[in-house]
């Protein structure tokens, strides 16, 4: 499949990419390694309005700084100071927008997944939630800033879905956002096991 064009990720509307990128496929190739899968959860985070958005009023500090490059690079991010959270910049240069990625299925390099992972079988939660997606597909602060059309993390144009067949949702671990943690920008693909919990 052909990689997503720069225009891609650079369309304004956060909530509509964080709904397209779902059926996309993600890849890695970190130590000569190839891994990769099918994104099924994603959420957006929109910016300087979006009090769940590091971005918010306008933040862009030493962390935040990449979310205000033009759409089409990686933020990712060490949170709780053990996972790394992969994002995908969106929009204009300046507008802080990203699409954190939640969760995959595996399709590619699955023993390789299953090592980083300390797995012995493939089952859903070696790449469902974002830190174990990170951890299955080696990816750290090296991967940050890092441009989404090269060689080491990118992102193939997969399978469309209908609003049909995708859940939108509340966005987890967002409490501190106030009325914000209610917006429905968390979105997985209806009936995928690879996803992370709650899904119903």
């Amino acid at each position: 499949m052909p990689k997503l064009s720069q225009e891609f990720y650079q369309q304004e509307d956060v909530v509509s990419m964080a709904k397209q990128l779902l059926g996309k496929l993600l890849f890695t190739y970190v130590d000569g390694k190839f891994t990769g899968g099918i994104i099924t959860e994603t959420e957006a985070y929109d910016g300087v309005v979006d009090k769940a958005c590091h971005a918010y009023g306008g933040r862009n500090t030493n962390r935040t700084a990449t979310m205000f490059l033009r759409g089409g690079v990686t933020y990712v991010y060490l949170c709780y100071g053990i996972h790394h959270l992969l994002n995908v910049v969106s929009g204009k240069e300046g507008n802080p927008q990203a699409v954190l990625i939640r969760a995959i299925e595996p399709t590619t390099g699955i023993e390789v997944m299953l090592k980083r992972r300390k797995m012995e079988k493939l089952v859903p939660r070696i790449t469902a939630g974002p830190g174990a997606l990170s951890q299955a597909l080696g990816i750290d602060k090296q991967l940050n800033a890092k441009d989404l059309s090269a060689n080491e993390i990118w992102i193939e144009d997969g399978n469309a879905y209908t609003d049909n067949e995708i859940v939108a949702t509340t966005r987890i671990g967002v409490a501190y956002a106030q009325e914000h943690a209610l917006w429905p920008f968390r979105f997985y693909l209806k009936g995928n096991k690879f996803v992370s919990k709650p899904n119903s």
